[in-house]
């Protein structure tokens, strides 16, 4: 017999016996829509921490702080650790694998625009290298490098920003965006108001409001500046920073240390940086560059080391999902054997004949095979469809109640290489199930066969 005959008689075989097909394929459609749907409830974790992740910050970024030894030996030199400061940028550059290498300072500062007055964290950078580290703009445009008192804002920056004159004393920062009684635009405009950048952090306050401060003390006189742009993202860290250029936070800080009149010497050994941050060309390559990083001596931080965490906590979830699916699975292949075996039974005068014919063994294992294999690939695709329509469903009712929490996606994902390896195990739960019975009917006697009734 040809494959063609084979297949016309394995079609025939189980359309004759309608009714146990479709019992025998219900329980792989269950099955196989377990283990999908159970599975996709993982990979949906998985998607989201990562989600979750890239609006906290870039994942192939490094955050590079000095590492000081606390308990140095006795004796020893260097006990105050590495530094930041140029020397450790171009020693970061040369790594293999890193792309861009950006160091800041950070300074907290007053801005004053009009009768509203904020208090921002301040960070000074390099503006050639914003686009590298993924500063993306919702409106106006990134530093130049001719820029000396433009400043880029985060998006919830203007929500800090209050009147201090006004009897709501209280500021209007909106930690994760508008809410009922939270207002939707911010206060002011930090593109177009004009605004004052001052060290003197009750600038604005009414006079019984000032707090007491070192009689020695008089605060720089106030700098105008003027913001350029404003960035995307409500969740990351650049959502609450403000940058400016790190020649002119430089100029700030000098202004700030006189005024205090900061010994020089002492300042010599601070580090010139408080953070450097490093960017990785390649993510793979990501765990390689953080330990060179740790062996120069200075601590090293990237949002991968959560992702690690986040991916054994979702393999482990897939595995019990997939796990509790599976049964369902195991449950469809003994319900396989079962038909294979009566089929066998009904069918044992017909496997004498064939033989009788001149059939091949082959060929009649072959035929059972065949049909143990179209019941596991029948079921498995309408398992699979079945399974979209309940990925669809879970997504559309969580959607309802979970809103902007369960992000753009969904609390089921079924990607395509979890749909073809659904199909494909459906199909070997259903040749393996159908194995022994096939070699049972290739087994049979010719001349007992042809005399059962």
């Amino acid at each position: 017999m040809n494959n063609f005959d084979l297949f016309k008689m394995s079609v025939g075989s189980l359309l004759r016996r309608k009714l146990r097909t479709i019992l025998t394929l219900l329980g792989v459609v269950i099955g196989t829509s377990s283990i999908v749907v159970m599975i996709s409830l993982g990979i949906a974790m998985d998607l989201s921490f990562k989600e979750s992740l890239k609006q906290m910050g870039s994942l192939n970024v490094i955050e590079v702080y000095p590492s000081y030894d606390m308990m140095p030996a006795m004796g020893s030199r260097g006990s105050e650790g590495v530094k930041l400061d140029d020397q450790a940028v171009r020693t970061l550059e040369q790594i293999p694998g890193v792309e861009a290498v950006m160091p800041s300072k950070n300074a907290y500062m007053r801005i004053s625009a009009g009768k509203m007055v904020g208090d921002v964290s301040l960070i000074g950078i390099n503006p050639e290298l914003m686009e590298a580290f993924d500063f993306k703009l919702q409106k106006g445009r990134l530093l130049s490098v001719s820029d000396k008192d433009a400043i880029v804002f985060g998006q919830r920056v203007a929500f800090n920003f209050r009147n201090p004159r006004s009897r709501n004393q209280e500021s209007v920062h909106i930690m994760f965006g508008p809410g009922p009684d939270m207002p939707e635009e911010p206060p002011l405009d930090l593109i177009n108001d004009k605004m004052l950048l001052t060290w003197d952090m009750s600038y604005g306050e009414r006079r019984s409001n000032k707090p007491d401060t070192d009689s020695d003390y008089t605060p720089p006189p106030p700098r105008k500046v003027k913001g350029v742009g404003i960035l995307e993202g409500s969740f990351s860290e650049k959502a609450y920073s403000a940058y400016i250029n790190l020649n002119t936070l430089e100029e700030l800080l000098e202004e700030e240390n006189k005024a205090r009149h900061v010994d020089k010497s002492k300042q010599r050994k601070e580090d010139k940086y408080q953070n450097i941050k490093v960017k990785v060309s390649d993510i793979q390559q990501m765990e390689s560059v953080q330990e060179k990083i740790k062996a120069l001596g200075f601590q090293a931080h990237s949002l991968s080391d959560m992702v690690k965490s986040m991916k054994e906590t979702s393999r482990k979830m897939q595995a019990i999902l997939g796990g509790i699916g599976a049964v369902s699975l195991l449950v469809a292949a003994i319900g396989i054997t079962n038909t294979m075996i009566m089929s066998i039974y009904e069918r044992t005068r017909e496997i004498g004949v064939m033989k009788v014919l001149g059939a091949r063994l082959s060929d009649i294992r072959n035929l059972f095979l065949l049909e143990a294999a179209m019941i596991g690939l029948g079921g498995g695709c309408v398992g699979l469809l079945f399974s979209y329509l309940v990925s669809y469903i879970l997504n559309r009712v969580t959607a309802g109640f979970m809103g902007n929490m369960g992000g753009n996606i969904g609390i089921s994902v079924i990607t395509w290489e979890l749909g073809l390896a659904a199909v494909a195990f459906a199909t070997m739960v259903g040749i393996i199930s159908g194995y022994s019975p096939a070699r049972r009917a290739m087994k049979l006697s010719a001349l007992e066969a042809i005399r059962t009734e």
